[in-house]
């Protein structure tokens, strides 16, 4: 037990809590156990000083392999502390908002400080889940956001599948990111769940081509045929096929064409996208952040066996500096392989992270069962937590 636990958890702590469920909802894992306990610490040491002056405190980096917990124990945390003085994002929501922020504040001098300064008044706990840096333009902006954000006394619960050594691993200018890592590395104290279990596997049965897929409270199973027609107008209530109809609506000022959708304006808004008009051409993260907030349920048609035999597509010419004694050398021609469907992939990929983080409604009709989605790329990996992602969902 970590130092500080106590061996009788306070109550609705995170480890009360865990507790609780273990037997039931839960199976036993040695490691998360550890986790929770770890996580319990951290909640005794914020319940101490809830009415006292805010002292500095080590975070939480929980790291491990798909369907090891680290969302669940991260969120069962979070939802153990007060309302007031949290925030918990997604890793892409919280570079969305920051990028948004720094927009905003285009031309002012030192505006991470700002931003900074902002997001500590809001909060004193920062939790944000897989925490995946891939993009040049966030490396270079997380080191001095960390640099505020902990010289405020914010603490940081984070989780991810690797470890924080690898974030950005082979990243342009990764030297630039150096400084972030070193910065987790000192405000963090990072956990491995290695357990050898993937919990969403457990209630997992023979995949078929069809599979409905939900986050929410509803009972929900697999069936061999969606006929995503006939459930549209099951959801919305009516036979009509006049309401089974090409049109688009506008996403971040764009239009996008969608089968059918009911009103936006309702707390049960419903949308009916081909998998191609969502996931090919100019799409981004900023899209289906706004699709998973705006809709309660998503149905998701023609997904294609995505993946591939991996090539080498692009040479790009450029320098990337600090990788050598003169701390500048010439990367010459650098091929970038990957699958002729992995842009495709990438979407999606990043569309099920929003529907799952958002807890949306998904019916999903496949041309492949959903183990044989993605079996070869060079995304392999991220797809992974995809696939583990859609199994839970199924599940309900």
């Amino acid at each position: 037990m970590p130092d500080g636990a106590s061996a009788t958890p306070i109550l609705n702590s995170p480890l009360a809590v865990y507790q609780a469920q273990l037997g039931s909802k839960l199976v036993e894992d040695p490691a998360q156990i550890e986790a929770i306990k770890r996580l319990d610490t951290l909640f005794g040491q914020l319940h101490q000083q809830n009415t006292a002056p805010f002292e500095p405190t080590t975070g939480i980096y929980l790291w491990g392999d798909v369907g090891r917990g680290k969302t669940f124990l991260m969120d069962l945390f979070y939802d153990c502390l007060p309302t007031k003085g949290k925030l918990r994002l997604h890793f892409h929501r919280f570079m969305a908002r920051i990028h948004q922020a720094l927009n905003a504040q285009a031309g002012m001098q030192d505006p991470l400080v700002g931003i900074a300064n902002d997001l500590a008044k809001e909060c004193r706990i920062l939790c944000f889940d897989e925490f995946f840096v891939s993009d040049i333009a966030d490396a270079m902006i997380l080191a001095g956001l960390f640099k505020s954000l902990f010289e405020h006394g914010v603490i940081l619960v984070a989780t991810s599948n690797i470890p924080i050594e690898r974030l950005y691993e082979n990243g342009l200018a990764r030297h630039k990111f150096l400084p972030c890592i070193a910065l987790l590395q000192q405000h963090t104290h990072m956990l491995h769940l290695a357990g050898e279990q993937d919990h969403r596997l457990h209630q997992l049965h023979a995949s078929q081509n069809g599979a409905l897929l939900s986050r929410g409270s509803k009972n929900v199973g697999t069936t061999a045929e969606m006929d995503l027609a006939a459930i549209f107008s099951a959801l919305t209530h009516t036979t009509e096929p006049a309401n089974v109809r090409a049109t688009s609506i506008n996403i971040c000022h764009r239009d996008i064409p969608v089968v059918g959708v009911t009103d936006i304006n309702s707390p049960n808004a419903l949308v009916w996208f081909d998998f191609y008009a969502l996931c090919e051409g100019p799409r981004s993260q900023l899209d289906y952040m706004e699709i998973a907030t705006r809709f309660n349920t998503v149905l998701l048609s023609g997904v294609p066996q995505l993946g591939g035999e991996v090539r080498g597509w692009i040479k790009a010419r450029g320098t990337e500096d600090g990788t050598g004694d003169n701390q500048a050398a010439s990367t010459g021609e650098r091929v970038l392989s990957y699958s002729v469907n992995d842009d495709k992939a990438r979407r999606f990929i990043s569309l099920i992270d929003e529907l799952y983080d958002q807890n949306v409604t998904l019916y999903l009709s496949c041309d492949v069962p959903l183990a044989e989605l993605y079996l070869e790329g060079a995304l392999i990996f991220e797809f992974r937590r995809t696939y583990s992602r859609l199994i839970e969902m199924s599940q309900g």
